[in-house]
């Protein structure tokens, strides 16, 4: 039994980590998209 809660253990940490991983990817493509397609500087047009 013992062997069984261990190797659940195992399989959670994986799981977590794994939600952790997809979570900072999904943060890190939001991020690069708001830098890539964020308000532009109207600067140039108001000369």
């Amino acid at each position: 039994m013992w062997d069984n809660f261990l190797k659940s253990l195992e399989i959670m940490g994986q799981g977590m980590g794994g939600i952790f991983v997809s979570i900072l990817v999904i943060m890190a493509a939001v991020w690069l998209l708001a830098k890539l397609t964020g308000p532009q500087k109207e600067e140039a047009d108001r000369k």
